[in-house]
């Protein structure tokens, strides 16, 4: 892990840094109360509350915030990659859910797929050069039970 990965890990692990992030990049997910438990080069766990800011009328974690906390599990893998790196612009070209269970516990969401991305970016070496990878989440309730799998889709681009 490179020095600036390290300092990634620890602005995102770091209650203030990680909450003034959400505020200013993304307040719904602040509002959620979504958390990321685990980032490291190989993978990303977060975790996202099951509570009155994410509950719909069903009684079950809304939609919308799950395949949030999917995201922000793909999302921060995909910058701990670009950190110390050229800069590069990354975009969500594709995105698939499957809910396959109430979702009415804590929910974790994992994301294993951190060596591919890593290759990805590796392999981008010249300006202008575009790359896309498609991540798979798992999420699971605090029973360990797979509630829903994602299919997150992520496009770089190599700026000049």
């Amino acid at each position: 892990m490179t020095e600036p990965q390290q300092k990634y890990v620890r602005q995102m692990r770091s209650p203030f840094t990680f909450r003034w992030f959400l505020l200013s990049k993304l307040p719904t997910v602040l509002f959620w109360g979504v958390l990321i438990k685990q980032l490291d080069s190989g993978s990303c766990q977060v975790t996202l509350p099951y509570s009155w800011r994410t509950k719909n009328p069903f009684r079950s974690i809304y939609f919308a915030a799950l395949s949030g906390a999917a995201e922000l599990a793909t999302g921060a893998l995909c910058m701990f990659y670009l950190q110390g790196t050229e800069k590069y612009s990354m975009l969500i070209t594709g995105f698939e859910a499957a809910f396959l269970k109430k979702a009415d516990q804590t929910i974790t969401f994992t994301c294993i797929e951190g060596d591919s991305v890593g290759k990805l970016i590796d392999s981008l070496n010249q300006p202008g050069q575009t790359g896309s990878i498609q991540l798979n989440v798992s999420a699971r309730n605090e029973d360990t039970e797979e509630v829903a799998n994602f299919k997150v889709s992520w496009s770089f681009k190599r700026k000049t």
